[in-house]
């Protein structure tokens, strides 16, 4: 039997590591899938604000994983907010690097509720906020904002693998991909 594929997550949240495990067990089914997180810093505020913020943390966690970890793919995962012209609204930015390659990706958009993306911009993170306003405890470990305001028809975790099952396109058919004309 072949060696399992590994992936470090550059995360310790059981969301995050769950996502990324159930993409690669989908688009690898012959292979056993060793999915590790581990703590990586974002170099971003623990609550990015706006895309570019939300981005570059995501990036800055593969790129860490790159540099401390072996592994055939890095993966990670970073919730933002925006103040978009039609309102506010949350999303997360993904990243996959196999060390050829590296693809950014990007979730759909939650709506927030001004009142909640008002505290963000005060300085408090999306998972305390929507904890508050639930009554709930620790709900970025699990069902997140997305599950609280969708009535877990969809969840944090379905929102990153719907997020990173895109973004994995780019490794499926690198000849395409790489052609530019």
């Amino acid at each position: 039997m072949s060696q399992p594929l590994k992936v470090i997550v550059g995360s310790k949240n059981p969301v995050k590591i769950n996502a990324a495990k159930c993409i690669f067990s989908m688009y690898f089914p012959e292979r056993d899938i060793d999915c590790q997180g581990v703590n990586a810093p974002s170099g971003v505020p623990d609550q990015p604000i706006g895309e570019e913020q939300t981005r570059i943390g995501a990036q800055n966690r593969v790129n860490y994983c790159k540099e401390h970890y072996q592994a055939h793919y890095y993966v990670a995962m970073e919730g933002g907010a925006e103040q978009f012209s039609y309102g506010a609204a949350t999303f997360a930015y993904v990243v996959i690097d196999n060390a050829v390659n590296q693809v950014v990706g990007r979730s759909s958009n939650l709506p927030l509720p001004q009142i909640l993306y008002n505290a963000l911009l005060n300085g408090a993170e999306l998972g305390d906020v929507m904890d508050k306003a639930f009554n709930t405890t620790n709900i970025k470990q699990q069902g997140g904002a997305i599950g609280l305001l969708t009535n877990n028809h969809a969840t944090r975790e379905s929102t990153y693998t719907q997020a990173l099952t895109l973004a994995m396109a780019p490794f499926l058919h690198s000849a395409l991909y790489c052609q530019t004309n």
